[in-house]
């Protein structure tokens, strides 16, 4: 039999969602590589997860194979011990802790389909996007329009590819949450051999990180593809940096040190790494493809994209110098020439 026996104590207990037993049941919503990452990691500490994924067929094949059919398909799984659902609420009803990785441009399509209040849940977000058209990162959107308190909201981020945690390799994570108790919980939760964990209270300063480096990434990609050198996307780099720093100081203004792994690390690794799908994505728009035939060729979501048309609405409220992020908004939206665009870009450098 796969996953868990519903009428069993296991589950009887965790609808009681007592605060001895944080986090709880935890339930994987998503079925990308990320969220097989997650999933991952969240099976070194824990007996048993629920894993709400769309389609039905993915989880017959998941089943029948071990291992994501789809994703990072050398991660395998012992079956027994996930309880597999198509059903959104039949997710969220057996969960006390809810991992949502799904693409940001998709989550609202989701939550159309529930009708299981979230506002006892323990919702971590661990998407690095905005929702598109409410302009909202996800703690925001889930905190206004699911009424989900601010101590029952979490992120996770830091630079930490996918690929790299299915090959155990040594990742470190931040767990950010206004309830230190339960931040600290969850990171235990997720700590490991391979993955270090710290916290903190920034909660929207790191997600708003998340997106940005993404924007980033595509800008650094983009340079790639039109043969900018090391030199530059250093500067590139250099300047991101304190791009974001200036945004986060404004639109969140707590202390923080922008030199710490979950903010400049992660923009670090999604500038420059192979795994990073943002980078790739950005250096085909480098290489003449346009946005819709990157995108097809891709075959999967490069969040930037969906991120960078978001923050520049948010930032025409904010009116924050933000010249990266212009160049690629006008690079995908207004269909300035890349060559152009980063023309004028490094002009602005110094």
């Amino acid at each position: 039999m796969y996953g868990f026996d519903k009428s069993s104590s296991v589950d009887k207990d965790t609808q009681q969602n007592t605060p001895q037993q944080f986090p709880g049941t935890i339930a994987i919503m998503g079925g990308g590589s990320w969220a097989t990452a997650m999933a991952k990691m969240m099976l070194e500490r824990n007996d048993r997860i629920v894993w709400y994924l769309r389609r039905q067929d993915r989880i017959d094949d998941f089943r029948r194979l071990g291992h994501n059919p789809a994703y990072l398909t050398s991660v395998h799984f012992d079956i027994d011990r996930i309880h597999f659902t198509a059903d959104i609420n039949e997710a969220v009803e057996m969960s006390n802790s809810l991992v949502w990785v799904t693409p940001s441009p998709y989550l609202k399509g989701h939550l159309k389909k529930l009708k299981v209040r979230l506002r006892d849940k323990f919702c971590i977000t661990a998407i690095k996007g905005i929702v598109p058209d409410e302009n909202l990162v996800c703690s925001e959107y889930f905190h206004h329009m699911y009424n989900v308190p601010d101590d029952n909201l979490a992120v996770v981020a830091g630079p930490s590819h996918a690929e790299e945690v299915a090959l155990g390799r040594l990742t470190y994570l931040t767990v950010g949450c206004s309830d230190e108790q339960k931040a600290r919980a969850f990171a235990d939760m997720m700590a490991s051999d391979y993955v270090k964990t710290k916290t903190s209270r920034d909660v929207i300063g790191i997600e708003y990180a998340s997106v940005l480096k993404n924007v980033y990434a595509i800008a650094a990609g983009i340079c790639r593809g039109l043969k900018y050198g090391d030199n530059f996307q250093a500067v590139l780099m250099s300047n991101a940096v304190q791009e974001m720093n200036r945004f986060l100081a404004t639109v969140h203004p707590i202390q923080r040190s922008i030199f710490e792994s979950v903010y400049m690390g992660d923009l670090i690794v999604t500038g420059y790494s192979q795994f990073s799908r943002n980078r790739i994505f950005g250096t085909m728009i480098g290489q003449g493809y346009s946005v819709k035939s990157a995108q097809i060729e891709m075959e999967m979501i490069a969040e930037g994209y969906f991120g960078c048309k978001c923050m520049k609405e948010i930032n025409r409220h904010m009116h924050v110098n933000m010249p990266i992020l212009d160049a690629v908004y006008n690079i995908l939206y207004e269909r300035i020439a890349p060559s152009i665009e980063i023309k004028l870009l490094t002009d602005s450098f110094r």
